[in-house]
């Protein structure tokens, strides 16, 4: 039996841009400390990210609320990080980032140079763990061909998924044919869809939320994919909802088959064991109610992550303990605790 950390994160560092090509390095984020200054909603200073004349929140991290440390929340020590895998007992994490989960630039040739540099950063930095270091790649959506390309490379240098946002590039939905080149080249390359919790409009540190958070934005992709039957489009490929919790399953499973019903727009009819056919994963949070969630057809499409390095309402570093310990308990059967923790991961990922 594996155990999959499904989402575990990296911070990037200023040493991530040196991945920078030579013509991109005009654009490569300056680091600001600005000696105490604070965030909206968060008293603790931050240092900052100036990217193309827009301040970002660069995070201060606490050792004793992350449970990480500083070299293996950066991949400074790969050997010690993986040390602490073992401790935790995890035998693989799959990283996504963290300045990336807000967007930063509406300018292509920026997101373009940054993508590819991060992808070149976390490529280099995890390849001497064997294969215990997984990673999402990052993708120029609003270079579309140029993200085709960049699914080709980050496969071929270990990228296990390809990230997405619920809704980006000027509003459009994950249902949106823009994205489809990159849909069809993942699904060839047998690459999942990785939908992270994420916010998609550009804002400064000082501005509050751009009125949905990004758990929500990332949800919305599901209506907004099994509606367009986007799946059926592309019959290998798999989605996954990463950081979005599973309490909105019944809820949003609820408003498709209301939709059908009334024969209002829905072009599909809803699948009785939607989540399985449709190729749906979910990762899960440790408190969400599970019995009731696997009434919805999710046992063999729920997951879990530790949200590793960071300390908001996702991150449990004994996050695959806790599932382990419901199904030992009763709570979930255990078959379905290890499918959570092993079998469903490990099918998403192509592991």
């Amino acid at each position: 039996m594996m155990r999959i950390d499904v989402d575990a994160h990296v911070d990037e560092t200023d040493a991530t841009w040196d991945y920078l090509a030579e013509s991109d390095k005009r654009f490569k984020p300056v680091t600001l400390d600005p000696g105490g200054a604070t965030a909206h909603g968060d008293a603790r200073p931050h240092r900052l990210w100036m990217i193309d004349g827009t301040i970002l929140l660069r995070r201060w991290r606490d050792d004793k609320r992350t449970g990480t440390v500083k070299e293996t929340r950066e991949l400074l020590d790969v050997d010690k990080r993986l040390r602490h895998m073992d401790e935790l007992r995890v035998d693989v994490q799959v990283l996504y980032p963290t300045m990336f989960l807000h967007s930063y630039t509406a300018r292509p040739e920026i997101e373009l140079a940054l993508c590819k540099a991060y992808n070149r950063w976390i490529a280099a930095a995890t390849e001497k763990s064997k294969g215990r270091l997984r990673w999402v790649a990052m993708m120029p959506y609003l270079s579309i061909d140029e993200a085709v390309k960049e699914v080709r490379w980050a496969k071929d240098h270990g990228a296990c998924g390809v990230f997405k946002k619920g809704i980006e590039c000027d509003d459009r939905a994950a249902s949106d044919p823009h994205f489809f080149p990159v849909y069809d080249e993942a699904s060839r390359l047998d690459m999942p869809i990785c939908i992270h919790n994420a916010t998609s409009h550009i804002q400064s540190m000082t501005v509050p939320g751009n009125g949905l958070g990004g758990g929500m934005i990332a949800i919305a992709a599901f209506s907004a994919l099994a509606e367009a039957g986007v799946p059926d489009k592309f019959p290998k490929l798999r989605f996954g909802f990463i950081e979005t919790g599973a309490s909105w399953v019944p809820f949003l499973h609820a408003d498709l088959m209301a939709k059908m019903l009334r024969r209002t727009f829905l072009p599909i009819e809803v699948k009785d064991d939607l989540f399985r056919k449709y190729r749906f994963y979910v990762a899960c949070h440790t408190n969400d109610d599970l019995p009731y969630i696997l009434k919805y057809g999710t046992e063999d499409s729920l997951m879990i992550g530790t949200d590793y390095s960071h300390a908001d309402q996702s991150a449990e570093i004994e996050a695959l303990d806790v599932i382990e310990r419901r199904g030992a308990s009763g709570d979930i059967p255990a078959a379905v605790a290890r499918k959570i923790v092993d079998d469903n991961p490990r099918r998403f990922y192509g592991f």
